[in-house]
């Protein structure tokens, strides 16, 4: 059985995905959600979906080994980042080579980088009139939205799409195809 630990800061729809797609699954489970947020609502998903859920600060995260030693303890085959908006320590990663992904709602090269996440990507999207967007996973390194990409989908951006269109057009995107992709990581 593959272990899944899910890193997020706000409300878990992704988070909460992944966990009803794996749950019952005999090949995977997501077995934690760890948020930098503790009035995330992902730690009342989490809860309501029975699958272990902690906060922590930045000092935990970035100056000491603790979230180190709760992932440790936790040996995840996959570290999922569903809407974690803090960068990830280099001395973590170095601990879980090929083992942390993200899903970006761009694609990919386009619209990356420090500050860009949620709806400042959909309102560059829009103010730029892109025709096209769509998700990016990929795989984290040490520089923001630079990792390895390991799949991407698209979406038309009509000319009267307004901001909110192009998130619920990108939150279908990673609805459908997030749980497969990480399926398919997993029987790798």
């Amino acid at each position: 059985m593959k272990r899944i630990v899910i890193f997020a800061s706000g409300s878990g729809s992704n988070a909460e995905n992944l966990i009803k797609f794996f749950h019952n699954r005999d090949n995977a489970s997501v077995i934690q959600v760890l948020t930098n947020n503790p009035h995330a609502k992902v730690l009342d998903r989490a809860k309501t979906l029975k699958v272990s859920a902690l906060s922590f600060n930045r000092t935990a995260f970035t100056k000491t080994d603790d979230v180190l030693n709760i992932l440790k303890a936790s040996n995840p085959d996959l570290i999922i980042l569903a809407g974690f908006l803090w960068k990830f320590p280099e001395f973590i990663l170095n601990h879980f080579p090929n083992k942390v992904i993200n899903v970006h709602p761009a694609l990919l090269p386009k619209y990356g980088g420090k500050g860009m996440y949620g709806m400042h990507v959909h309102e560059a999207v829009s103010a730029n009139k892109e025709t096209e967007t769509g998700i990016t996973i990929h795989y984290v390194n040490e520089h923001y939205d630079e990792g390895g990409i390991i799949f991407q989908a698209k979406c038309e951006v009509n000319i009267n799409d307004s901001v909110k269109d192009i998130a619920a057009k990108i939150h279908e995107l990673e609805m459908k195809h997030f749980p497969k992709v990480v399926e398919q990581l997993l029987l790798k």
